[in-house]
């Protein structure tokens, strides 16, 4: 049975590693599909993960129909086995809508990976829709982590290093610390708390915090 399947999690927790991995376990046993993904990290028409896998992939734009171009590839003799779909959080409601009824009408699985939330824990339309739609939803087995060393459930946006709550929902970035603009994973408390890794580094050594050896008399 195709199904439309939700792959989730924070950044750094391997969503593209696994759609790469899905990708080769079904092409090695004679299976073609479609790939797809957008502001890869390794650039257009690119699918790459962090651990330095790359393969090439359609590139997604607000403009894609991918019901046209399911039919598209069909019509010209090419085979369509199943679709892997990466960064979904960015796509429309609507594009949701048209892998929903490629499963439903072409009967090809969708597995589409992604982010749920925003750096503001706020939904994102295509993870929205995703989760009102999808046959089943799938959390990533390897856990990112937060600073704390607890599990990590939120995405933070930082400019230098600092938790920033305001902006663009999509702003492109990194969880590379090295950027001025960036992404960290948090824990739900140190994301409520606006705590990041170099935040909560500074508030350790501080004058407030240190004893420095200073008694009244």
């Amino acid at each position: 049975m195709a199904e439309l399947v939700f792959f989730s999690g924070t950044m750094d927790c391997g969503k593209s590693t696994l759609a790469l991995q899905m990708a080769y376990n079904y092409q090695q046993r004679g299976l073609t599909g479609i790939i797809f993904a957008m502001n890869d990290r390794a650039g257009e028409g690119k699918l790459s993960s962090r651990l330095g896998l790359v393969t090439d992939a359609i590139e997604v734009t607000h403009d894609t129909n991918f019901w046209n171009v399911v039919v598209s590839a069909r019509q010209t003799g090419q085979r369509v086995d199943f679709i892997i779909c990466d960064e979904v959080q960015f796509y429309s409601r609507e594009q949701i809508n048209q892998l929903a009824r490629v499963v439903d009408e072409m009967h090809i699985s969708v597995w589409g990976f992604g982010i749920t939330t925003d750096f503001t824990a706020s939904l994102f339309p295509g993870s929205a829709r995703m989760l009102e739609l999808a046959d089943r939803v799938e959390r990533l087995q390897v856990e990112a982590l937060c600073w704390c060393g607890k599990r990590a459930t939120h995405n933070a946006r930082t400019v230098n290093g600092v938790m920033v709550t305001e902006g663009e929902q999509v702003v492109i970035g990194d969880t590379n610390r090295n950027e001025v603009i960036g992404y960290e994973v948090l824990c739900r408390y140190h994301h409520m708390q606006a705590m990041t890794a170099k935040t909560a580094h500074a508030a350790d050594i501080s004058p407030e915090t240190l004893d420095l050896g200073i008694t009244e008399n």
